[in-house]
């Protein structure tokens, strides 16, 4: 068996896989990603490798991508200049992973010259996904993504998430709202107070009359 793309203590996930990362307010779900990225110290490996004493910056390089909570798109500059903003690339890739990116959210590729803070939230949802696969990572990090956005736009969000899965890539999924976030999960995880105290496949938590308990614990 080839070594799961992410493990840090009792969370792991493989390449193609889905995980959901559940919790309430304070359960530990935003710490957890930002010690994943390198905000935090913590025994963390990614592709295999140990990256504990690595920066951020070269675990992004290594193939991490990551969508905070609440999108945080540079709102002064345009969707085009956000994109570029995001890649390490070459000049020449660069600007042909913009064109994909505009291809791959026409709702972006129908405003490149837009302001972001003129865009609507979903808008900037996808701006804030795009953003972050730009240097084509493996393993996705995503914080609350569906935080305030409308049922369609969650839909499609979540659609596009099952898609990249299914192409391969690694997605760790943080997600309040559980029944969200297993509809598209493989497997999930419930943190509180920093500790993971409950895993299982989808199924299971999905169909567990404790599940709000125990994510009620924080």
């Amino acid at each position: 068996m080839s070594d799961p793309a992410l493990r840090i203590g009792d969370v792991a996930v493989d390449a193609g896989e889905i995980v959901a990362l559940l919790g309430g307010n304070g359960a530990g779900k935003t710490t957890l990603i930002e010690t994943i990225l390198g905000f935090h110290a913590g025994q963390v490996s990614l592709f295999g490798r140990d990256v504990s004493a690595l920066p951020v910056e070269q675990r992004v390089l290594l193939g991490v991508g990551y969508v905070p909570e609440r999108r945080r798109v540079f709102a002064g500059l345009t969707v085009l200049e956000n994109l570029e903003a995001a890649s390490a690339l070459p000049a020449v890739d660069r600007r042909r992973r913009v064109e994909e990116m505009l291809v791959l959210f026409p709702m972006l590729g129908e405003r490149p010259e837009a302001r972001a803070w003129l865009l609507s939230g979903g808008q900037q949802q996808m701006l804030a996904l795009a953003r972050a696969l730009m240097n084509r990572p493996r393993l996705l990090l995503m914080d609350e993504p569906t935080l305030g956005l409308a049922p369609l736009v969650v839909s499609d969000l979540l659609s596009r998430l099952a898609t990249m899965a299914e192409e391969g890539m690694a997605i760790l999924l943080s997600e309040q709202r559980a029944s969200l976030a297993l509809g598209i999960a493989h497997r999930g995880l419930v943190l509180s107070r920093g500790k993971v105290v409950r895993t299982g496949t989808a199924r299971e938590l999905a169909d567990d009359p404790a599940l709000a308990d125990l994510m009620a614990g924080g």
